[in-house]
């Protein structure tokens, strides 16, 4: 089929030839399927898809981009939840075909390749018994993730993802390789730290790997009335916890899994999940307050670090609308808040609200990065997926009153991963507004005409 938005055939047909992996356009077999992405409301059709297998074809996807004056989206996992993954009329340079995985366990590194699920990595690591600070989702990509932060169940022992990042190379908006390190670009590494995509793209990563020889966790399920209490206890167990501890309080409707009794599923339950770096002996040691409350449901087990990063998995194609308030504080008065809001989930949805854990070794990590967030003893997530678009104002409403609920607390400085699309301030705030100029500066060197722009967006300094 002829190619639309006015990309000239003579073009497309170089990019083909220029490219060791695959270009898709409209019409074309498996284009459906290659624009879609993990948010269901997001439905855009770009001009070109380039499947990219080698860096030598994302340079060349890049510069076929500027020739043609195509906008340009870099796809990893797809898991933006403002769809940022995706450009309407545009070019995607789509990373998937790039997953390689190399794990060095003398040197206690890894290096990811740009497309890289977090499944890839784990599972990698896995026979090594070394991991990482991964996503809570296997289905994540590493290099969104690595670059703009990094929030995982292993950050409050290992740091977060950007924390351990060693090295990176990156092909420019002109089309170039960079390679950056401490040592090489270093004004470029410290904005990989947090800035996102806005530098180029990621074509891969070098992390650090801890030893982790065993994993272990606490699912707890109490009915709703019982939750102020059960909030309230995590919370103090919160404040003295070993760094080995993560996890945190989930309202949500109880699924139909094995483990739930029949006369949950579907019912709003209140969820602790507690995440112990070592063996299950530190679960039951840490819990055993919360496990005195008497759930309805608790499993406590070891469980391959891979595995755990599956549990909580949502099929792509559900609707989604996060969003995030990092707390100075969660006092008695924000738990009833909490609560009450908790119970307000929209039903039937699979709308979960979240209270994360934080500290440790995120709070005492590097203090220079971008990251104004960091030192946020608790994240209040409310996490809204749902199947019906009848649903879609309700959900993002209430999404919209967990923010409200939480200002009180607030720091206002947020993780950008957690949220979509809220403006200009809300990026600024996510990296502080010293950290933005600075990074806007790295901006104007290495992306001036802001080329990289669908993303939480550094303005290029003038």
């Amino acid at each position: 089929m002829a190619p639309q938005y006015g990309v000239p055939e003579a073009a497309l047909t170089g990019l083909r030839e220029d490219l060791a992996g695959e270009v898709y356009v409209p019409g074309d077999p498996g284009y459906d399927e290659a624009r879609i992405v993990h948010n269901g409301m997001i439905d855009r059709r770009p001009a070109v898809i380039a499947q990219c297998a080698t860096q030598a074809d994302v340079s060349n996807a890049v510069l076929f981009a500027r020739e043609t004056e195509l906008p340009i989206a870099v796809r990893g996992g797809g898991h933006s939840v403002a769809g940022t993954s995706v450009v309407e009329g545009g070019l995607v340079v789509d990373l998937r075909r790039m997953h390689a995985v190399v794990v060095d366990p003398e040197g206690m590194t890894v290096r990811v390749e740009g497309g890289a699920a977090m499944s890839h990595l784990d599972r990698a690591c896995g026979p090594f018994h070394v991991a990482t600070t991964g996503g809570r989702v296997s289905t994540t990509g590493v290099g969104g993730f690595t670059l703009g932060g990094g929030s995982g169940w292993l950050e409050r022992k290992f740091g977060l993802a950007c924390d351990n990042l060693l090295a990176a190379d990156l092909i420019t908006a002109e089309g170039k390789h960079v390679h950056t390190d401490a040592e090489e670009h270093p004004e470029l590494f410290w904005a990989l730290h947090g800035g996102g995509g806005n530098f180029g793209v990621a074509t891969s990563l070098t992390l650090r790997v801890h030893e982790l020889p065993v994993m272990s966790f606490a699912l707890l399920l109490f009915l709703p009335e019982s939750a102020p209490e059960v909030m309230r206890t995590f919370r103090d167990l919160g404040a003295t916890a070993p760094d080995e501890v993560g996890g945190g309080v989930i309202y949500f409707p109880a699924p139909p899994e094995p483990f739930v009794p029949e006369h949950l599923v579907g019912e709003l339950v209140c969820g602790v999940m507690v995440t112990y770096a070592g063996p299950v002996d530190g679960v039951h040691e840490f819990a055993a307050p919360l496990l005195a409350l008497k759930p309805e449901v608790q499993i406590v087990t070891d469980v391959p670090y891979a595995d755990l990063q599956c549990m909580i998995d949502d099929p792509p194609g559900l609707r989604n609308y996060w969003s995030a308030e990092y707390l100075t504080a969660f006092p008695d008065e924000a738990v009833d808040v909490f609560c009450r809001r908790g119970g307000l989930i929209p039903m039937p949805t699979t709308t979960q609200h979240v209270l994360f854990m934080m500290g440790g070794a995120v709070a005492a990590g590097p203090s220079e990065y971008p990251l104004a967030w960091r030192t946020a003893p608790w994240v209040v997530h409310p996490f809204g997926t749902w199947e019906d678009p009848a649903d879609d104002e309700r959900v993002r409403q209430w999404v919209r009153d967990v923010r409200a609920d939480a200002q009180p607390w607030s720091m206002d400085a947020v993780y950008l991963n957690f949220i979509g699309s809220e403006g200009e301030q809300r990026v600024v705030a996510g990296f502080g507004a010293d950290n933005y100029r600075r990074l806007a500066a790295v901006k104007a060197v290495y992306d001036p005409d802001n080329v990289f722009r669908l993303n939480h967006n550094i303005t290029p300094a003038r």
